[in-house]
Parts: C-alpha cells; structure tokens; sequence
C-alpha cells in the first residue's frame, strides 16, 4: 500500500479546521513522518493510524510549526512499544533544538539521530535537496528504481510458467528467454515533499517527475511580495512547479490562515500547473500514489 496520511495542512498558525503540519507516506510497510507539528499525536489517531507504522521521521527545517509534534509522537512510540529503530532525519544546523525536542520525550526508543549536511541521500531511496528558505532547510524525495513488469503473454509464448517465472525475475535469463523478450519497462514512483521555500534549484530537482508532489502553497498570487519576504510559496508558483517538473498530482498544503476559502488558491495553481492534476489537502486525507506509468 502506497499512500500519504495528511495530518495537518496550516502554516504558522493553526485554524479551527486545519492542525499544524504533519504527513504520514505510508509505503511497502515502512511509515515516513514528515514535519510533525503540534497535535500529531491526536491527529495520527483521528486518522487512524499507529506511531508503530513510523520508521523514518524527517524533518524540513526546526521552525516550531515543523518540528514541535515531535516530542510528543516520540513519546507514544515508547507508550505503544515501538521495538524497531526509527530513523530522524533533520538539517545538521538544527542539531540544539532537535536534541531539545528529543530530550524531552520519554526514553525506551531505539532513536537513530541522522542530521545532513548536503544534498543526496539519506536513507535507501530517501534523498534531500536544499531549499530557499529563512533558516537552513532541506525537501525529501523518495524513488523507487525502475523495473519491468512481465506480461502473460510473452511468457506463456515462450513456455515459461511456475518456478521459472521467479528464476527469470532474480537472474534475468531462464534457458535462452531474456527477461527483457518477456516483460516491459515499469518505471519506478516518486514522491516528493517541498515545503518552506522560494522557487529555486533544490524545489525542481526533488519534484523531477513525481508521481505525487506535496508542495507549499502558503499565500494566493497576488501575495506575492508577502512571499517573497517570507521565502514562501504562492499557489501560482507551486503550479508552475509542478508544470516545469513534469508532475503527475499536485497537493497543495501549508496555508495561511488568512485564506478561509482554498478554492482560489487550488484554480490559481491548476492555471499553471499544464497537466499536473492539482489538489487541496484537508486535514485527515489520504491520498494515494497515482498508479505506476509504464515506460
């Protein structure tokens, strides 16, 4: 099962409908937190799902809204009896607050510290690139490798069945049938998270065909000054990204409490998003993986 829990869609400040941040990917059994704000413990069991799910927390950067839910969702993982390790992944320059926040959660967790310093990977799969933001602050990526899918026909043309089927998938080659004469390309998904940021390299470069983008939209178009100071997003941008990267879905989050109403923002997107598939994250969604693309 691959597909993303939203636990909380406000910015700085939250509103009576949306929580702080917080994102749960669920995927091939392994859980991915990213940026657990205040009240992700209570929205994990709104949404109905287990701190036991999470393996990786990862943060963007230590601005409270990001980061304050952690010490909290710790906590419980040490409550519900988490054995296996959990792996933290965070910005090295936010080391003080993240060892605050960790020091205060309750102990009896095999917690891996894994702070990063640069762009690349951090974890099978799991890569960060940097962003433009006002303090140190990274976005995540996680790929799976391309593979290919095998098709009935072409094994039942070559009188491949069975035992030999599993053989052709680990060795490539089964007598003289290729795997290659009997399957096609299956590309691998993609899903990519950019928050906090202006438009810049590091926002292209993780949304580079992704299945599913995550990205900020904090302020409509025509706050755009207002983004620029911040070193935000506005929807129009987040569109346009997505547009420039070739994204398949694009889910719009982190809102300013000054939009009651995100229709406009999701429209201001769609304009510039070309074939990106454009939607608005509520509180409690869960949003699955788009299906593979062949090819």
């Amino acid at each position: 099962m691959r597909e993303l829990v939203v636990l909380g869609t406000a910015s700085q400040v939250p509103t009576r409908t949306r929580n702080h941040n917080g994102y749960l990917l669920l995927w091939d059994g392994r859980g991915y937190l990213f940026d657990p704000g205040e009240g992700t413990q209570r929205q994990m069991t709104h949404a109905g799902v287990s701190a036991t799910q999470v393996h990786h927390v990862c943060l963007t950067h230590v601005h409270g809204d990001h980061c304050y839910g952690l010490p909290g969702v710790l906590s419980r993982m040490v409550l519900d009896g988490v054995s296996h390790p959990v792996h933290l992944h965070y910005p090295a320059s936010g080391e003080e607050v993240v060892r605050a926040l960790v020091s205060v959660a309750s102990p009896g967790l095999d917690l891996r510290l894994h702070p990063h310093r640069s762009a690349g990977e951090v974890a099978p799969g799991l890569e960060v690139a940097p962003l433009d933001h006002r303090v140190e602050t990274y976005g995540y990526r996680l790929v799976e490798p391309d593979g290919r899918t095998l098709v009935p026909e072409r094994l039942a043309a070559a009188g491949l069945h069975g035992p030999d089927v599993g053989r052709l998938q680990r060795e490539g080659r089964v007598g003289g049938v290729s795997l290659a004469e009997v399957s096609v390309p299956r590309r691998g998904q993609r899903f990519a998270l950019v928050m906090d940021t202006a438009p810049c390299d590091g926002a292209q470069q993780l949304a580079d065909g992704a299945d599913l983008l995550v990205a900020e939209s904090t302020f409509a178009d025509e706050d755009v000054a207002l983004a620029a100071e911040y070193r935000h997003l506005t929807a129009g941008q987040a569109g346009a990204l997505a547009a420039a990267a070739s994204v398949r879905t694009l889910l719009l989050t982190h809102f300013s409490s000054r939009y009651p109403d995100l229709e406009p923002l999701r429209a201001q997107a769609q304009a510039a998003a070309g074939d990106a598939r454009v939607l608005v994250a509520h509180d409690l969604d869960r949003v699955p993986l788009p299906r593979r693309r062949s090819g």
